[in-house]
């Protein structure tokens, strides 16, 4: 039987892997991948592909017959995508989130690395969540994935904000296994900001095309904190702008993207490739400024 995870491309068969979610086209992940692909030898194609809400299970199964090699899972479909695989890892698991999935054979196996890559991004700044009190805004698959990796750094506490408070008290019911953890509202959040030592964006709020956009209002921002924002394009979001105004130390979303990106990479091809080299490429492709250049 043929084996259905080559593709022909040009007459040379490629392994294909690929980006699933809606928005997609803001992704820089076919750039980083291509260029490891190219960098490491390995005849291989990343390709994103856009996914209509309710069309998930069709994706899948599409992703199933035409023995796509491994693909990477982004808003909104990294929890609705569990149900559809064969094995999660129990990280993944306990998240209830995947970013990650590889093609054994058939069969998916989906795994997450943003709550790694997030952890490795803050030792890259010099920051720690240990000890901290920390403000999770959203409570998505990235947040969830976030706030169970900070979990095991024994902060003081995680809160979370929402839009959705339902959604907010059912992660912060979670995390209180693990943490003290409460749920905020948008606005309560925004009262009592100067409490904590941390805060993390992890919504799409703020990220090209709508770059104007902000979760929260900083009006009340005094304390000098961390806060970081999971998105990386645009490079410095308005939310992370108003906050390094205010006087905060500020980490945008790009480590997070090449660490979680790099894990992936890994779990795919056995290769743990050069993140500095990530890096520069994905600095070169979004403006050029890294976050000690703000």
């Amino acid at each position: 039987m043929q084996d259905r995870k080559n593709v022909a491309f040009g007459g040379i068969d490629l392994k294909l892997y690929g980006v699933i979610g809606n928005p997609i086209a803001q992704s820089k992940s076919p750039i980083m991948h291509n260029d490891l692909f190219g960098y490491y030898g390995i005849e291989a194609y990343y390709q994103p592909f856009l996914i209509e809400k309710g069309e998930l299970a069709k994706a899948v199964d599409g992703i199933r017959a035409l023995g796509i090699a491994g693909f990477n899972v982004t808003v909104p479909f990294k929890s609705e995508i569990i149900p559809l695989l064969d094995y999660i890892d129990p990280l993944a698991k306990e998240i209830g989130a995947v970013n990650t999935v590889i093609n054994e054979g058939g069969k998916l196996t989906g795994y997450n690395t943003d709550g790694t890559g997030f952890l490795k991004s803050l030792e890259d700044e010099g920051f720690s969540t240990k000890g901290a009190d920390v403000l999770v805004i959203g409570a998505g698959g990235a947040a969830r994935a976030i706030s169970f990796a900070i979990a095991q750094t024994k902060p003081k506490r995680i809160d979370f904000c929402n839009r959705s408070t339902e959604n907010a008290t059912r992660l912060a019911e979670e995390i209180a296994a693990h943490v003290p953890s409460s749920p905020l509202t948008l606005r309560e959040a925004e009262r009592e900001i100067n409490k904590y030592g941390v805060v993390i964006q992890t919504t799409p709020s703020g990220m090209f095309p709508k770059d104007k956009e902000m979760p929260l209002h900083l009006e009340n921002l005094k304390t000098p904190l961390v806060v970081a924002d999971i998105i990386y394009n645009p490079m410095e979001t308005r939310f992370l702008e108003t906050a390094r105004k205010s006087g905060a130390l500020t980490i945008n979303g790009l480590g997070m993207f090449i660490h979680q990106g790099a894990l992936a990479f890994d779990i795919w091809t056995g290769i743990r490739p050069d993140t500095e080299r990530m890096r520069n490429l994905l600095v070169n492709q979004l403006g050029g400024k890294r976050n000690a250049d703000w």
